[in-house]
Protein backbone atom coordinates (compact mmCIF):
# COMPACT_ATOMS: atom_id res chain seq x y z
CA UNK A 1 0.00 0.00 0.00
CA UNK A 2 2.89 2.31 1.09
CA UNK A 3 4.82 1.96 -2.45
CA UNK A 4 1.05 2.61 -4.48
CA UNK A 5 0.93 5.98 -2.19
CA UNK A 6 4.36 6.87 -3.37
CA UNK A 7 4.12 6.67 -6.42
CA UNK A 8 0.60 8.39 -6.34
CA UNK A 9 2.51 11.35 -4.97
CA UNK A 10 5.61 11.21 -7.55
CA UNK A 11 2.72 11.62 -10.42
CA UNK A 12 0.86 14.34 -8.56
CA UNK A 13 4.61 16.29 -8.05
CA UNK A 14 5.45 15.70 -11.93
CA UNK A 15 1.99 17.06 -12.46
CA UNK A 16 2.44 19.90 -10.32
CA UNK A 17 5.90 20.75 -12.08
CA UNK A 18 4.55 20.48 -15.45
CA UNK A 19 1.48 22.82 -14.65
CA UNK A 20 4.18 25.53 -13.29
CA UNK A 21 5.87 25.28 -16.75
CA UNK A 22 2.68 26.11 -18.43
CA UNK A 23 2.53 29.47 -20.24
CA UNK A 24 -0.87 31.63 -20.09
CA UNK A 25 -1.91 33.26 -22.40
CA UNK A 26 -3.06 36.84 -21.48
CA UNK A 27 -6.63 37.65 -22.71
CA UNK A 28 -7.41 38.64 -26.01
CA UNK A 29 -9.44 41.57 -27.09
CA UNK A 30 -10.41 43.11 -30.49
CA UNK A 31 -8.18 46.18 -31.34
CA UNK A 32 -9.86 48.86 -32.86
CA UNK A 33 -9.64 49.36 -36.57
CA UNK A 34 -6.35 52.19 -36.76
CA UNK A 35 -5.02 50.60 -33.85
CA UNK A 36 -1.22 50.43 -34.65
CA UNK A 37 2.20 48.77 -32.58
CA UNK A 38 5.64 48.79 -33.27
CA UNK A 39 7.99 46.62 -32.80
CA UNK A 40 10.40 43.01 -33.97
CA UNK A 41 8.34 40.37 -35.89
CA UNK A 42 9.82 36.96 -36.67
CA UNK A 43 8.82 34.37 -38.75
CA UNK A 44 7.76 30.57 -38.16
CA UNK A 45 7.11 27.74 -41.11
CA UNK A 46 8.92 24.38 -41.61
CA UNK A 47 8.74 22.96 -38.18
CA UNK A 48 5.46 23.87 -37.56
CA UNK A 49 3.81 23.14 -41.17
CA UNK A 50 0.44 20.65 -41.15
CA UNK A 51 0.49 21.16 -37.36
CA UNK A 52 -2.69 22.66 -35.49
CA UNK A 53 -2.95 26.54 -34.74
CA UNK A 54 -4.59 27.85 -31.73
CA UNK A 55 -7.49 28.45 -32.68
CA UNK A 56 -8.12 24.92 -34.18
CA UNK A 57 -6.98 25.41 -38.09
CA UNK A 58 -4.08 23.12 -39.48
CA UNK A 59 -1.00 25.77 -40.19
CA UNK A 60 -0.02 26.81 -43.94
CA UNK A 61 3.58 27.87 -43.61
CA UNK A 62 2.17 29.45 -47.50
CA UNK A 63 -1.20 31.21 -46.13
CA UNK A 64 -0.71 34.83 -44.97
CA UNK A 65 -1.30 34.52 -41.22
CA UNK A 66 0.34 35.46 -38.06
CA UNK A 67 -0.01 34.46 -34.52
CA UNK A 68 -0.25 37.49 -31.88
CA UNK A 69 0.33 37.52 -28.39
CA UNK A 70 -3.37 39.31 -27.63
CA UNK A 71 -5.32 40.13 -30.63
CA UNK A 72 -8.70 37.78 -31.28
CA UNK A 73 -8.60 35.28 -33.88
CA UNK A 74 -9.71 36.83 -37.47
CA UNK A 75 -7.84 39.96 -36.75
CA UNK A 76 -6.85 41.25 -40.33
CA UNK A 77 -3.60 43.31 -39.49
CA UNK A 78 -1.22 45.24 -41.83
CA UNK A 79 2.56 44.33 -41.37
CA UNK A 80 5.32 46.38 -42.49
CA UNK A 81 8.76 45.70 -42.24
CA UNK A 82 10.25 49.04 -41.66
CA UNK A 83 13.96 48.36 -43.42
CA UNK A 84 12.28 47.50 -46.37
CA UNK A 85 9.01 49.44 -46.09
CA UNK A 86 7.19 46.42 -47.90
CA UNK A 87 3.78 45.57 -46.31
CA UNK A 88 1.44 42.69 -46.38
CA UNK A 89 -2.16 41.86 -45.03
CA UNK A 90 -2.28 38.72 -42.38
CA UNK A 91 -5.10 36.74 -40.49
CA UNK A 92 -4.55 36.26 -36.63
CA UNK A 93 -5.19 32.75 -36.31
CA UNK A 94 -2.54 31.74 -33.78
CA UNK A 95 -0.87 32.36 -30.62
CA UNK A 96 2.60 32.71 -29.39
CA UNK A 97 3.99 33.38 -25.68
CA UNK A 98 5.45 37.03 -25.83
CA UNK A 99 8.20 36.29 -23.77
CA UNK A 100 10.35 37.59 -26.27
CA UNK A 101 9.60 41.08 -26.81
CA UNK A 102 7.99 40.42 -30.06
CA UNK A 103 4.84 42.10 -31.63
CA UNK A 104 3.86 39.57 -33.83
CA UNK A 105 5.04 36.09 -35.90
CA UNK A 106 4.33 35.87 -39.04
CA UNK A 107 4.02 32.89 -41.88
CA UNK A 108 6.60 32.09 -44.14
CA UNK A 109 4.84 33.40 -46.89
CA UNK A 110 3.92 36.51 -45.59
CA UNK A 111 7.68 37.03 -44.37
CA UNK A 112 9.01 36.54 -48.17
CA UNK A 113 6.47 39.17 -49.19
CA UNK A 114 7.85 41.82 -47.04
CA UNK A 115 11.58 40.63 -47.06
CA UNK A 116 11.70 38.78 -43.02
CA UNK A 117 13.57 35.26 -44.42
CA UNK A 118 16.61 36.45 -44.50
CA UNK A 119 17.55 38.35 -41.54
CA UNK A 120 14.49 36.20 -39.73
CA UNK A 121 13.54 39.17 -37.19
CA UNK A 122 13.12 42.67 -37.96
CA UNK A 123 11.10 46.09 -36.85
CA UNK A 124 7.52 46.33 -37.89
CA UNK A 125 4.50 48.03 -37.75
CA UNK A 126 1.49 46.46 -37.15
CA UNK A 127 -2.10 48.42 -38.47
CA UNK A 128 -5.23 46.42 -37.44
CA UNK A 129 -7.17 46.52 -40.80
CA UNK A 130 -9.82 44.82 -39.91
Amino acid sequence: MKRGAAVLAAVALLAGCAHYYHYRFPPSFAPPVGFVEEGVASWYGPGYHGNRTSNGEVYDQEALTAAHATFVFGTRVKVTLLSTRRSVVVRINDRFPNHKGRVIDVSKAAARAIGLIGPGTGRVRVEVVG
